[in-house]
């Protein structure tokens, strides 16, 4: 949930003192953009808003609750101009400091969503949801011992959530908290009551610890239980994918998309798949999809770069690397791939920095890291 800022922000606009804005009062005007924003009326609640810059450029409110429209559209860019021109007039209202990093974890960047929430924690400690949201980023940011000590105050509230108990039990091991963990594995395994979310969830584990076969048997048992589980078939292909079982790992990324069909990372992993199956058309058919669907997939990006590379289009290929590279400057496959074109176009200088960022050979995708997980980024309202 995305805070809007409501009528006790209005309240304090200045009345309109201008003839142009004498026949508009802007905290009319606000309050009317906020009873659209509450309905979801987002054309009406932007010209609203817009309106009272119009008559109050400085009203940090209607940026803030620009940045809340444009949020509901998905539209990260443009929200976080607009949150940021308000953070600027009003540093100490969190919760647009909140919207800031919502609109970074929404787009999969949790290194820079983790300072807003930090701060938002440090005035709210007791808050639930910038604190889960927190522990979240230090998860997938691999803070182990961070992440453990931002989420295990929330037991209380959050114990009888699955996707909580597994991040804590992972965050709870690997910080070596030994008794945290077996606490929150044995309320994963009595709250999960064989339930197929609970099968999702062995299975995922399972599955980062490169144990394939088990990671089928209980992704097929959650799938058997409920095939419409999110994110259950498109695991299943991420196991067949890493045992090289292309065409069962194909049907399941197939399956995913009928439950989930927005989801930039079936077609992301059908590239995948397909490139390895050596079928150039429908790798980049699909791999064009996930970046048109979300254009900071920078394994997309990657995998476009090699097919043109195969195909010897080589100025095609080093543009799908720079964007890569330039996405994810630590991608040491990126700067691989454009070392070889590089070298291909005769530019040796530029080619010989580029192997040198790479370690001078190829690397496998990031594992790890590198296994989404969609299903963890709900969090409490």
């Amino acid at each position: 949930m995305f805070l809007a800022l409501g009528a006790g922000a209005a309240n304090a606009l200045p009345q309109a003192t201008s003839k142009a804005a004498s026949a508009a009062d802007p905290a009319q005007v606000f309050q009317h953009g906020e009873a659209a924003l509450r309905a979801n009326k987002l054309v009406e609640a932007e010209h609203d808003f817009r309106q009272v810059l119009q008559l109050d450029p400085e009203s940090g409110a209607a940026y803030a609750n620009l940045g809340v429209v444009y949020m509901r559209r998905k539209e990260w860019n443009r929200a976080l101009a607009m949150l940021e021109k308000a953070e600027k007039r009003m540093p100490q209202v969190a919760g647009i400091r909140l919207n800031i990093g919502l609109a970074y974890y929404r787009q999969n960047e949790f290194l820079k969503a983790i300072p807003p929430f930090e701060s938002v924690v440090r005035d709210q400690p007791d808050a639930l949801q910038p604190r889960y949201l927190l522990g979240q980023c230090y998860f997938f940011a691999e803070r182990w011992a961070d992440a453990t000590a931002m989420l295990s105050p929330l037991w209380e509230q959050e114990s009888g959530n699955l996707p909580y108990l597994y991040v804590l039990s992972n965050a709870a091991n690997r910080a070596g908290k030994k008794d945290l963990d077996e606490r929150a594995t044995a309320q994963l395994m009595k709250l999960g009551n064989d339930s197929p979310e609970y099968h999702l969830f062995v299975g995922k584990y399972h599955l980062n610890r490169e144990e394939y076969d088990l990671a089928i048997e209980k992704f097929e048992a959650a799938a058997k239980a409920n095939p419409t589980l999110a994110f259950v078939h498109f695991y299943l292909g991420m196991a067949h994918l890493e045992k090289q079982e292309y065409t069962a790992a194909r049907d399941e990324f197939v399956k995913d998309l009928t439950v989930e069909p927005d989801l930039a990372l079936d077609y992301e992993e059908l590239g995948e798949v397909y490139w390895q199956m050596q079928d150039d058309a429908s790798a980049e058919k699909n791999y064009r999809e996930a970046v048109r669907r979300d254009p900071k997939r920078v394994n997309s990006r990657v995998g476009l770069a090699k097919i043109y590379q195969r195909q010897q289009k080589y100025s095609a290929a080093l543009a799908e690397a720079d964007a890569a590279v330039k996405m994810d400057p630590e991608r040491t496959d990126a700067h691989y791939v454009r070392g070889q074109l590089l070298l291909r176009l005769g530019r040796k200088e530029e080619a010989k920095k580029e192997l040198a960022a790479a370690g001078g050979s190829e690397k496998a995708r990031k594992k790890q890291s590198e296994i989404p997980s969609p299903e963890l980024l709900s969090a409490p309202e």
